[in-house]
């Protein structure tokens, strides 16, 4: 006598919802099999069979192959295991796709020619070791000339952009820029200069601008730019006065036009708005707060030594 509890194919799929093509392609696979077959020859399933399913479903919906999900419902292979080594196998794919994500925007960005997206796509794939050759020969070049200088090594740390393993597609576009920027020879002469600059007023190489010099002049200006200050006015030249002051100890001059002149040289070449995006692709690269913009500062500066020459 036939057993009622089984369920043929028809109400099997009412129950789960899944399509009767579907579950017979469960059965055929091993996946699901049927419990044994009608006197017509029709499959029949247990009770069990639909909570099967239910597990093979939900298997299935977080990217498992059938393949897998077989060794599990036949106990060939533990759960924790399969769901492990997915889970692994989905970190890898979630990273390609967010690289490839990251080089469709900075394409996007930066323009949609065959050549850019090869160019992108070949900045945003680049291994640690490309990468970090890149970061080296950029650094080597900015600061050979002072190897020398006990501070260089923790300056060039200061500049260095450590893409995390996992980065966010905001940062790998912000690589992807700076790795341009690096590689911009008329750029890398001006942080040459910027670190040469003062090391030829001192009459040696290896010393370079003190890595607090813009902050220095952050400080001692921005009360005159939160103020409003007329660059032109008594209480300018009492700024201008300390900035110079400062700016002769790291230079090693005594103060005077010299010391003036110079002063004014390296603002120019400091402003140079690839130097501060340089330093806000850094901080997105390396997670760090965005830094202030020292461009006003710069500026301001720049007019009121003039004027008060």
């Amino acid at each position: 006598m036939e057993d009622d509890t089984r369920l043929s194919i028809g109400e099997l799929a009412q129950r789960t919802g899944l399509t009767v093509k579907t579950i017979r392609h469960y059965a055929d696979r091993g996946i699901v099999p049927p419990a044994g077959r009608s006197t017509a020859g029709h499959r029949r399933y247990g009770a069990d069979a639909a909570a099967r399913l239910e597990f093979v479903r939900t298997l299935r919906d977080l990217g498992l192959d059938l393949t897998t999900i077989r060794q599990v419902v036949d106990g060939e292979a533990t759960l924790a295991d399969v769901v492990e080594r997915h889970s692994e196998a989905l970190a890898v794919q979630i990273r390609l796709l967010r690289t490839r994500r990251a080089v469709l925007r900075a394409v996007a960005e930066r323009g949609s020619t065959p050549e850019a997206m090869t160019a992108v796509s070949a900045l945003a794939a680049m291994a640690e070791g490309e990468r970090r050759a890149v970061v080296d020969t950029f650094l080597d070049g900015v600061f050979g000339r002072s190897a020398g200088d006990a501070a260089v090594p923790g300056i060039m740390r200061t500049l260095t952009p450590e893409l995390p393993d996992e980065p966010e597609p905001e940062q790998i576009t912000a690589w992807v820029e700076l790795a341009d920027l690096m590689q911009d020879n008329e750029f890398r002469a001006v942080m040459v200069a910027v670190t040469d600059h003062v090391a030829a007023d001192r009459g040696h190489h290896g010393t370079g601008v003190h890595p607090d010099t813009a902050a220095v002049m952050r400080d001692l200006v921005h009360p005159a730019l939160t103020a409003n200050l007329d660059p032109a006015s008594p209480e300018a030249a009492v700024v201008v006065d300390q900035v110079v002051a400062s700016f002769a100890r790291t230079a090693g001059l005594p103060d005077g036009p010299l010391v003036r002149r110079r002063l004014l040289e390296w603002l120019e070449i400091v402003d140079d708005p690839r130097r501060e995006r340089y330093l806000a692709l850094l901080a997105v690269v390396n997670g760090w707060s965005a830094p202030e913009p020292l461009s006003p500062v710069f500026g301001w500066l720049a007019r009121a030594v003039t004027e008060q020459r």
